[in-house]
């Protein structure tokens, strides 16, 4: 039973945590588009408070399987309302530049009215200042929080040796809902600054070998965490577990797309609306899928222990 390997769970675990990726850039961007100046910060912070909620009623929530769905959704509206939006607010608003694909910096309303080639948009040139407050969360997991987390366990294995169990010995509640809703966070957080570093030519550029080496890092990291992944038998876990590699794999997709190594549909989801529903319709499918055959087993469990 130990060997035993789920593949069906790992695979649809992980596309459901895929199709989010294109799905939640897309959303920012149609917002963006769409949406007229007076409405679009209103209904980003609205996104939030959604995601917040969505999180919130996954705590109160029975059933791991829906906790886990609710923490992904409600990290992912949050993410992209009161972080993302907030990040884009602030730039805009005091005349952050833009960069372009040349590396010099523009003001980002007149790089889009020409149709200026933008390789980095001012909310994600400031995102790098958030990097203390990442380091604190860090801290904090780091140092109390004992966590189903591979990265965390083995630093705490580094750091802390055989004291380990004396240093991470308060708990924090756990909460279903809640964890995965951090864990998208923090490593969307941590990819995301991972990636403004390694394209910022005072520290590392886009194009040195450092950053092509992290993502091919990236890339089989997802591989190896997808053969963990292979092994839960369960829905939720698995999907929490798809968090980190679906993100982690996306890692060198983004580093892919800023090199010019393919188009990225969801960044003009406008012009490639098939595609674009398509990956809406896959989502849609695999969740139903995902939410209908986790009851299904659920109710063969309470008939069996009947």
């Amino acid at each position: 039973m130990k060997n035993k390997t789920y593949p069906l769970k790992a695979i649809l675990s992980f596309l459901l945590v895929l199709f989010l990726m294109p799905l939640g850039h897309a959303t920012m961007i149609l917002m963006e588009k769409l949406l007229p100046a007076n409405l679009l910060h209103p209904s980003a912070f609205m996104l939030g408070v959604v995601g917040l909620v969505l999180t919130v009623v996954g705590i109160f929530s029975k059933g791991d399987t829906k906790q886990t769905l609710l923490g992904l959704i409600g990290g992912l509206l949050f993410w992209t309302g009161w972080i993302e939006f907030l990040l884009l607010y602030y730039a805009r608003r005091f005349g952050t530049m833009a960069l372009l694909a040349d590396g010099s910096l523009i003001n980002f309303e007149e790089a889009e009215a020409l149709g200026m080639d933008i390789a980095t948009k001012p909310e994600y040139l400031i995102m790098p200042a958030t990097f203390g407050f990442w380091a604190m969360f860090v801290l904090l997991y780091l140092f109390s929080v004992p966590t189903g987390c591979n990265f965390i366990n083995w630093c705490q294995k580094v750091f802390f040796g055989k004291q380990k169990q004396k240093i991470v010995a308060k708990p924090i509640v756990r909460h279903t809902a809640l964890t995965t809703f951090m864990e998208f966070i923090m490593i969307m957080w941590t990819c995301y600054l991972l990636l403004m570093f390694l394209y910022d030519d005072n520290f590392v550029g886009e194009r040195s070998w450092i950053t092509i080496f992290v993502g091919v890092a990236c890339f089989v990291g997802s591989i190896f965490i997808f053969i963990k992944q292979l092994k839960i038998s369960s829905w939720g876990r698995n999907i929490r577990m798809a968090i980190a590699t679906v993100i982690i794999f996306w890692t060198p997709v983004e580093i892919l797309g800023r090199l010019s190594f393919f188009e990225e549909i969801w960044v003009n989801p406008q012009q490639y609306k098939s595609e674009m529903i398509a990956i809406l319709v896959s989502f849609v499918v695999v969740i139903a899928f995902v939410i209908i055959n986790g009851a299904v087993i659920k109710k063969k469990k309470l008939s069996t222990q009947k």
